[in-house]
């Protein structure tokens, strides 16, 4: 009976590209291992707190400075132009951020999209309130006027109020996906109501010192 021959089995050598490659011993994380995360303005009062002291510190070297700083005719009608363009940029997407809380009460947007909205425009608002304070200092306020003071005042309240505004978006953004507490209702509906108040307020002051 003839014997059957077979060939030997061939040992399967890996090419280089198939050959799995060390992981260095960095990249291998380590169970339990925490990576510190940034700690950002709207985490907690603290933080917030910690910058309301500081636009309040900001806040009174810039009405010192504009008491005892004079600027001449151009520089006065640049900073005049800046401070309506800020005025226009700020308050325009403070009246957007409304409008789409607006919106919401009114059934016309989820209160997701309404969140997430308002948390777009804080740059505008800001970027703008930045503005009004920078330019406010080249056009000689009077803070002996109680008209201009009143002003000066909102001008800080607006400012303290958009600290804690960003506060309260954040903590609203946790339950867009469900439903709005009645406290954060509640808590944005006077923070809303002071907003508006302030802005208009400076608006009509601002309105009336140039009529005297």
């Amino acid at each position: 009976m003839p014997a059957v021959w077979s060939d030997p089995p061939l040992s399967v050598v890996p090419s280089p590209r198939s050959r799995p490659r060390p992981v260095p011993a960095m990249a291998v994380a380590k169970p339990g291992a925490r990576h510190a995360r940034p700690v950002g303005l709207y985490d907690s009062w603290l933080t917030v707190g910690g910058a309301a002291l500081a636009i309040c510190a900001a806040w009174a070297v810039s009405v010192f400075v504009a008491v005892h700083l004079q600027a001449d005719a151009t520089l006065h009608t640049a900073a005049l132009f800046v401070h309506l363009a800020s005025l226009v940029l700020g308050f325009g997407a403070v009246l957007v951020a409304d409008y789409y809380g607006l919106l919401w009460i009114t059934g016309r947007c989820s209160l997701q999209d309404a969140v997430g909205s308002a948390s777009r425009l804080h740059f505008p608002i800001w970027a703008g309130l930045a503005g009004l304070v920078a330019s406010g200092v080249f056009l000689h306020p009077n803070p002996s006027a109680p008209l201009t003071l009143a002003k000066l005042v909102m001008v800080l309240v607006l400012s303290l109020n958009g600290l804690q505004a960003g506060l309260l978006n954040k903590r609203m953004a946790a339950h867009a996906a469900t439903s709005a507490e009645p406290r954060y209702l509640a808590w944005g509906g006077a923070t809303a109501i002071v907003s508006q108040i302030c802005w208009w307020g400076a608006v009509v002051i601002g309105f009336m010192n140039t009529q005297s």
